[in-house]
């Protein structure tokens, strides 16, 4: 991070006051989804910390479902203690160059997972993931760790409602502010050698637990990004400031709609149904209640007190000579009928959030058809909300992790600009898009070879070898330029090599 001290902390915070106003228009949807779906998180709920909540729902589908979603994204993405991402090189190199290069980027990719498995990833990774499913929108926080940690990165999600963005350069989520409460001495360790206001020193010596607001801004500039942390306390109350390579900020979206700058959420989508479900099971608890108490008729005769009235088994209640004393009333119907529409409400909601998709499997005597098939259509359900993702979280997560390493001397001085060195995207759904591709290169193999004789010379066996083993996502390193072909193919690879003597001659 480069020094840059020529800052206007009253125009930052002017515009970050803009920026908050246009998303105004996002937070009552923000509400009623947090409210349904994850009920005890602070900040849209409209509760304080520590209070109770939830008190109004009835149906826990959609937090089983949403929960379920950021636990499947999480291990289908990002899963951990897995390598899902590699190196490899790219169509600028040669072949020859290309395999000389392939066991160094294996080790980068290596060097770079066990970083990510030693931090604090997958707790904050799955948390920005609840917001992904919930919210539409969703940012994770990535800090270079103090020297002598056990890792080189640091992760916090960043919480919805203290996140405000703009849209920068091609549409991405470039400008970005965000608005934490720190104690004084957060930000005496975080900022040791700001210039704090004496109203701050005065009010943190009476109550060491006060929280200060501070706002820290990222803004796209011609070649970098722009830093700025600032106390919401005055217009000249700037803690520190500097310039990222690659913004620290990763904001990513589930679904974006032309002209919209949050991202929409499946929860977004589910809300009317997740909204009757509940009130529909509330009528069947309130329909029970009168099932199980009854609606009941006295008159008033002045020795009935139906105040003083218990119905317990064995009670005794008095009348008088000649009335009726205390008589149930009739209901005029049932609510039977409830129950089909609760289970069609559930099974939306579920369809929805992907729950049935995603889930586990339920019968464990699948054929392996039936495996591929499902991870065939989950590869096309998601097809464009991964591309999504790999745009806006995978791809700079990478190069903002390859960058500090490199900067930090850990990894060789190497161009990931997708010429010379690309990435090689390995989680379990990047691998359920190839298997397809794999299916049907195994089946054309399997058909070419069945015919022999002149057919199977069309058949490079090594090349063919290469393609599946990277369609696998096999490491690189492990995959011989001069492989031995199986003894069942030899006789047509001596054929083709005699063919080739006798034509030289």
């Amino acid at each position: 991070m480069e020094q840059n001290d020529s800052i206007d902390s009253g125009a930052l915070q002017e515009r970050y006051r803009q920026a908050k106003a246009r998303r105004s228009a996002w937070e009552g949807l923000w509400h009623d989804c947090y409210d349904y779906a994850l009920p005890r998180r602070d900040g849209f709920s409209g509760h304080s910390a520590g209070s109770r909540k939830g008190e109004h729902l009835y149906d826990a589908t959609a937090m089983d479902a949403a929960d379920q979603l950021a636990a499947s994204l999480l291990g289908n993405l990002t899963p951990p203690w897995t390598q899902w991402f590699g190196f490899k090189a790219g169509p600028d190199l040669s072949p020859e160059e290309a395999e000389s290069l392939s066991p160094l980027l294996e080790k980068t990719a290596r060097i770079m997972q066990a970083h990510f498995d030693r931090s604090n990833f997958a707790v904050e990774m799955h948390q920005a993931f609840l917001d992904l499913v919930v919210g539409g929108t969703a940012s994770l926080y990535f800090e270079e760790a103090d020297p002598g940690e056990l890792s080189a990165f640091k992760f916090t999600a960043v919480p919805l409602n203290e996140l405000v963005l703009e849209e920068g350069r091609d549409g991405r989520l470039d400008g970005t502010y965000c608005v934490s409460a720190m104690t004084y001495e957060s930000l005496s360790h975080r900022y040791p050698e700001a210039d704090y206001p004496m109203q701050l020193l005065q009010e943190a010596k009476r109550d060491p637990q006060q929280k200060f607001d501070v706002l820290e801004t990222v803004l796209p500039d011609e070649t970098a990004y722009r830093y700025v942390a600032s106390l919401l306390m005055g217009s000249s109350s700037i803690l520190s400031t500097g310039r990222f390579h690659s913004s620290p900020f990763i904001s990513f979206r589930w679904m974006k709609s032309p002209g919209e700058l949050y991202g929409r959420s499946p929860v977004m989508k589910a809300l009317p149904d997740i909204k009757t479900a509940n009130k529909v099971v509330e009528l069947i608890l309130k329909n029970a209640s009168i099932a199980v108490t009854g609606i009941w008729q006295a008159d008033d005769d002045g020795v009935l007190n139906p105040a003083n009235i218990d119905l317990t088994p064995g009670s005794i209640i008095p009348k008088a000579i000649g009335s009726k004393g205390l008589t149930p009333l009739d209901m005029p119907g049932r609510f039977d009928v409830s129950e089909l529409v609760l289970d069609s409400l559930r099974k939306r909601i579920r369809h929805a959030l992907l729950a049935d998709r995603l889930g586990q499997i339920g019968d464990r005597r699948m054929t392996a058809t039936e495996v591929l098939e499902r991870s065939a259509e989950m590869a096309l359900v998601l097809g464009a909300t991964y591309g999504r993702l790999q745009s806006e979280l995978l791809t700079p997560l990478i190069k903002r992790a390859f960058t500090i390493l490199k900067r930090r001397g850990e990894i060789p001085d190497i161009a990931l600009d997708g010429r010379l060195v690309e990435l090689d995207y390995r989680s379990p759904l990047a691998r359920a898009q190839a298997q397809r591709n794999v299916q049907n290169t195994l089946s054309w193999v399997q058909s070419v070879l069945s015919m022999g004789g002149e057919a199977a010379k069309a058949i490079d066996l090594p090349q063919t070898a290469r393609y599946l083993g990277q369609a696998l996502g096999v490491p690189g390193d492990l995959i011989r330029n001069e492989i031995t072909p199986p003894s069942t193919i030899q006789p047509v690879l001596e054929e083709q090599k005699t063919d080739a003597i006798r034509d030289n001659l």
